[in-house]
């Protein structure tokens, strides 16, 4: 039977489209992107999972390639193997619709050139809530590009999330940015990952209060954001759930109708506009090149109200909002200048949100801080801030310290990637106010202490405990690897609780191209003779350990 013609073209689009389809995919794996391996996501480069060992530049460091020149060989020195750096829309577009690409360029070349990753921060619209970024003519045409007002009328050197002029100027200069990326890097990759803005958030106010932002907020809830509520409604975050049901589930009326008076609701309405803002830029970006993207939040101190920090940015409390605001968002990241570690994580964690600090204080708890990351959240990746510190000096303290565990963590790297997802993975950070933890891993029940309340070292009888912190991988029904400092283990079988558990064979060493490479057989005094696998806050290490029972 003969095929008419008509079907003929009809399957031959048909296949035309499978094909393109098909490619389109390939394409998107060619380039960086997020996976999910069991109930964790890891960051695929060139086809292979990626641990971004990071470090953030200060905010002027990486402006100019003299500035740069001698920071490059120091980060090397650190173990670093990605930079997190500015790309500042006022160098990137000096006058309107004219773009220099060359320091872009020119700080990708010297990546490849020390073998290291980049993440690309804009900062476009907002930079610490501020518009500080933006380009001389943006700052200076105000009636074009209008900013946001105080609750009493003042204008701030913030640009209105309310201006669609504000919007394209930053959507175009993002887009040709990406679209350069994608010409300049799809095939080396040095780029591997953007944050559009930079901890976006509305200062001295909760919202914007123009006349743009004042008159939506007299209108209706936009219908994806009440549809969203209704889908999602099970997950929601007990934030949402508690301020949404106080007003007893409305689906329809203006902000105050749905979600009540109050500063609450003036950060839900601002954190939305501020989330759809963004994600049209980011979705821009990725229609050029589909790098993932992620956006980052400063967080809140205790007691403070909306507008006393800067309201509306991704923090947790808000974070369905933005869900529901920004689909092409990737993930949501806190920046760390609060020393709730673990607390702020968890809120970051929930609803399968991947974990990735961007930006943390450079302080003595970033390496223990850095190996909980990766062993207990088996986050994507960490990174203290203002990495490059004092360039041409000795290494303080806690760089060395730094540059030791990104080290091991490069090591055991192949072991958390066959890991992932399989809870064969747990981290420990311990300080003096939380010096014993515990957690299962097969069989086992493990007890971590703080090496310090031995009492062997000589600094433990100090008022401040220096944080110690430890990755525990389970490579077999009873063995693991340990790495990390200052960490006592001991050991209990939950499924043979009348036997003891003993320590068969403890083994120091390195992982050389791959290899397991014995330095040290333990089992004396530094297992405290079978009784506990340790090694001390000066001590960085890895160590594989077996265990066994005996009645």
């Amino acid at each position: 039977m003969k095929m008419h013609s008509s079907m003929k073209k009809f399957y031959a689009l048909i296949f035309l489209a499978f094909i393109l389809h098909s490619d389109l995919l390939v394409a998107q794996k060619d380039i960086p992107h997020l996976n999910k391996v069991g109930d964790r996501f890891e960051l695929i480069v060139k086809g292979e999972p990626f641990l971004m060992l990071g470090g953030e530049l200060g905010n002027s460091t990486a402006s100019t390639l003299e500035s740069m020149e001698p920071v490059w060989s120091r980060l090397k020195q650190l173990n670093i193997n990605t930079i997190l750096t500015p790309v500042y829309w006022e160098l990137l577009e000096p006058e309107e619709g004219k773009f220099d690409y060359r320091l872009v360029d020119e700080l990708i070349l010297k990546a490849r050139a020390y073998d290291f990753k980049l993440v690309f921060l804009w900062f476009g619209s907002w930079k610490n809530s501020m518009s500080s970024h933006a380009p001389g003519w943006v700052k200076l045409d105000q009636e074009r590009f209008p900013r946001s007002k105080s609750e009493s009328g003042i204008s701030q050197e913030i640009l209105s999330a309310f201006s669609d002029n504000n919007l394209n100027a930053d959507l175009e200069a993002y887009k040709h940015l990406l679209r350069h990326l994608g010409e300049f890097d799809k095939e080396n990759q040095t780029v591997i990952l953007m944050q559009p803005e930079n901890e976006i958030g509305m200062l001295p106010s909760a919202r914007d209060y123009s006349d743009a932002a004042n008159k939506k907020f007299s209108e209706n809830v936009p219908a994806d954001l009440i549809n969203y509520l209704q889908n999602n409604k099970e997950k929601l975050n007990p934030e949402t759930i508690e301020i949404w049901g106080a007003n007893g589930y409305k689906t329809s009326g203006n902000w105050e109708d749905v979600f009540g008076k109050g500063l609450h609701t003036d950060e839900i309405f601002m954190a939305y506009y501020f989330a759809l803002y963004t994600d049209k830029i980011c979705a821009a970006g990725k229609a050029e090149y589909n790098l993932p993207a992620y956006v980052n939040a400063a967080l809140n101190a205790p007691g403070r109200k909306p507008g006393e920090y800067p309201s509306a940015g991704p923090l947790p409390h808000v974070l369905d909002i933005w869900k529901a605001a920004s689909p092409n968002i990737d993930f949501y990241s806190p920046d760390f200048y609060n020393p709730d570690f673990k607390l702020w994580n968890d809120l970051y964690t929930r609803q399968g949100n991947p974990l990735f600090i961007p930006e943390h204080k450079f302080d003595n708890s970033v390496a223990a801080k850095a190996l909980f990351a990766f062993g207990h959240y088996e986050a994507l990746g960490f990174s203290p801030f203002s990495i490059e510190q004092m360039p041409g000096n000795p290494f303080s303290p806690k760089e060395e310290k730094l540059s030791q565990v990104y080290n091991i963590i490069y090591q055991i790297k192949p072991l958390l990637d066959k890991s992932r997802g399989q809870n064969k993975v747990e981290g420990v950070l311990l300080d003096k106010d939380v010096n014993e933890v515990t957690f299962t891993l097969g069989d086992y029940e493990f007890k971590a202490a703080h090496t310090f309340n031995l009492g062997w070292e000589p600094n433990s009888k100090s008022e401040e405990w220096e944080p110690a912190g430890a990755i525990v991988i389970q490579t077999g029904k009873n063995e693991f690897y340990y790495a990390g400092f200052g960490v006592t283990l001991t050991m209990k079988n939950l499924k043979k609780p009348n036997e003891r558990v003993g320590i068969l064979k403890t083994d120091r060493g390195n992982f050389i191209d791959g290899n397991w490479v014995v330095y040290q057989h333990l089992n004396g005094d530094q297992t405290h003779q079978g009784r506990h696998i340790r090694s001390f806050v000066d001590d960085v290490c890895i160590q594989r350990f077996t265990l066994y029972e005996y009645k």
